[in-house]
């Protein structure tokens, strides 16, 4: 195994392919959860959580179940069980053992069930041919950069909620263009992964 194709793996799904701000994948958590930093802290531990289950446990049903009998085709229906099983688990041990992050996430805990990052994160690692363990690494990287986006967002919010920013722009717009400008910030890590290692 080559540590520096791990690395590249890891790296690409943190910074330059980012799901929710280069591919704009998970966007509601992004924006529903963001408010606070407990929650957003939470919400991005939880994500990262179920993207890496969700990876160790879609890749091997894909390769020896789907694959190996011909089912490739219910891939898409297959993989969304699987999450929401995950989604069940946190749902489970969050409500037993926090209780108080289960309340502050609300709505957006059982919407992870949905949530096209995760299931886009299950997806690639197997159309891009990725190995088990690349698989693993691709989704910490993908859950890794999820919680990143979370915790700078939410501090971009309390910022703009702070400057007080003109009436018209209050609320889900300026949101809105803090995400955007956000997201255009992590378009500057474009050309990074083919350096790395120069």
């Amino acid at each position: 195994m080559d540590f520096r194709a791990l690395v590249i793996i890891m790296m690409s799904a943190v910074l330059v392919n980012n799901y929710v701000l280069r591919q704009f994948l998970g966007v509601c958590p992004f924006l529903g959860v963001s408010k606070d930093l407990k929650s957003s802290v939470g919400m991005g531990l939880a994500v990262m959580f179920v993207m890496l289950m969700a990876a160790s446990v879609t890749w091997p049903i894909q390769v020896f179940l789907l694959d190996a009998n011909g089912l490739d085709f219910m891939q898409t229906v297959v993989f969304i069980l699987v999450i929401a099983s995950m989604v069940q688990l946190v749902e489970v041990v969050l409500k037993r053992f926090l209780p108080a992050l289960f309340a502050s996430l609300g709505v957006y805990l059982p919407l992870m069930t949905t949530n096209c990052a995760v299931l886009a994160v299950t997806i690639s690692n197997i159309n891009n041919g990725y190995t088990y363990i690349e698989a693993l690494v691709s989704a910490l990287g993908a859950g890794l950069g999820f919680f990143i986006a979370m915790v700078i967002f939410t501090g971009v919010r309390s910022q703009v909620a702070a400057a007080d920013p003109p009436e018209a722009f209050k609320g889900i717009p300026i949101t809105l263009i803090s995400a955007a400008i956000l997201s255009l910030a992590f378009f500057g890590f474009d050309g990074v992964i083919e350096n790395l290692f120069r």
